[in-house]
């Protein structure tokens, strides 16, 4: 059954509002068809723009300060997610501009955190994502930690929590070349990270992304080519999400933590054509 998608946007309480947060108003700002029950959020220079046949996620020059514009088919001040395997993601986008900082993509997550909300969960994650230097996760072995790629991680897993307590001894392990080419695979399949490195340039270029969620399996594709297809998957309902912000992280296997925010020099955006959501349950 394909999921009708209806009209309603997000309000957040102002008490929770984080700095500079812009409301999206439901009568001036109208989202097209497709997107129709998607929650729309602005925060900073963010700006969710309704165009004819597209919408269009956007973060305006800014010296300082988190921006983000994103789409949800959950409450992001709730965080309730409905949406489980068996679940078919179709979307059409392209980047008008080039993505020059912070994050952008597509896909479902559990929102473990946002800068400016309290309270933070273990991630879980199956999306199409990019992130632009400084950012860099490198939880793949040989995928690197920044640009364009298919991805899977899951931190909730009991496998993850048990080895928790050598995570400092494995770190300095890890910065050995030879070690972590060796027991990495062994951390990377406990924190059921796959990944798949993408072209950066189809960014630029109108392209359609498949994310097929099955019960024991997700298929990545690209225009019906497939691009990944992994047995490492979360195992709890997640939220559908579609964003562009100017926000990096660097985690490593040899114990680099940062997370921070990058000043925005020019206007980048993300248009969307299409978003279907297809439930099989």
């Amino acid at each position: 059954m394909r999921q009708r998608l209806e009209h309603v946007f997000l309000f957040y309480n102002e008490s929770s509002l984080p700095t500079s947060c812009h409301l999206v108003d439901a009568m001036t700002n109208i989202l097209p068809e497709f997107a129709r029950n998607l929650h729309a959020a602005e925060i900073g220079t963010g700006r969710v723009l309704a165009h004819a046949n597209s919408l269009e996620l956007a973060i305006e020059p800014a010296t300082s300060g988190y921006s983000d514009a994103q789409l949800t088919d959950y409450d992001p001040a709730v965080r309730h997610f409905t949406l489980k395997p068996p679940v078919t993601m179709t979307l059409t986008a392209y980047a008008a501009e080039p993505l020059a900082v912070g994050t952008a993509g597509f896909g479902f997550w559990n929102h473990p955190f946002q800068p400016g909300q309290r309270g933070i969960r273990l991630p879980q994650a199956l999306w199409f994502f990019f992130g632009a230097r400084p950012n860099n996760m490198a939880l793949a072995l040989d995928v690197p930690g920044s640009g364009f790629k298919a991805g899977t991680f899951n931190a909730q897993r009991w496998q993850f929590l048990a080895m928790l307590p050598l995570a400092l001894p494995g770190f300095l392990l890890m910065r050995v070349p030879a070690l972590y080419r060796a027991l990495w695979p062994i951390g990377q399949r406990t924190l059921g990270v796959s990944e798949a490195t993408l072209d950066a340039h189809l960014l630029r270029e109108r392209h359609t992304y498949t994310l097929d969620w099955q019960t024991n399996r997700a298929i990545f594709s690209v225009d019906d080519a497939i691009v990944m297809r992994t047995e490492r998957i979360p195992n709890k309902p997640l939220g559908f999400i579609a964003w562009v912000d100017n926000q990096y992280a660097i985690v490593t296997p040899q114990g680099q933590f940062s997370f921070g925010i990058s000043p925005i020099q020019r206007r980048q955006s993300l248009i969307i054509e299409q978003i279907e959501l297809q439930k099989s349950h």
